[in-house]
């Protein structure tokens, strides 16, 4: 079966905000940057608006598919059944601008508490992140019970096997 595409994420304009403040901040603390903030904020905001306008995240019917980039572009495919958890975290700006993050954490990940996916400001997240993990489940659900299919078919051909075998040594033993 092709890969269907089952949901195309939204995503929520206040992130330019978000990503702009967060640049802002940096500066701020950095000390270094203090000088550069006026450059910053004349430059920063086209370079956002790239940013989200290449945003893009898909769920098929077997894989979370996510783009972004602008000037450095990163696509990444992760298998439904390698996703173990998605968790949300919100901070005291991303709740001011009404934004979330969605973690994708999956099976195999290296470090322990750090996600292998962030998906910033997605359109009714804790929807997003139910269907994400019910077609998860389906994935998963129909995956086990075919292998134990293909395991029970393939321990028939094993006892038949043998039971051949035992017949051929018995005919043996007889004549």
């Amino acid at each position: 079966m092709k890969n269907q595409v089952l949901i195309d994420a939204q995503f929520n304009p206040r992130i330019k905000t978000y990503l702009l403040l967060n640049a802002v901040l940096i500066s701020v603390f950095t000390i270094i940057g203090i000088p550069l903030l006026p450059i910053l904020l004349l430059i920063a905001p086209y370079f956002i608006g790239k940013y989200y306008d290449n945003l893009e995240c898909q769920l098929t019917n077997r894989s979370l598919k996510f783009k972004k980039g602008f000037l450095v572009k990163v696509e990444r495919t992760i298998p439904l059944d390698k996703i173990q958890d998605l968790t949300f975290k919100e901070g005291p700006i991303l709740k001011w601008l009404g934004l979330s993050i969605l973690r994708v954490e999956t099976a195999g990940n290296a470090t322990q508490g750090t996600a292998d996916l962030s998906l910033i400001g997605i359109v009714d997240a804790k929807q997003f992140r139910d269907t994400v993990l019910d077609q998860r489940d389906k994935v998963t659900d129909s995956s086990s019970s075919s292998a134990s299919i293909d395991e029970s078919e393939s321990m028939t051909e094993i006892l038949k096997d043998i039971r051949d075998s035992l017949k051929r040594i018995e005919d043996k033993a007889l004549s």
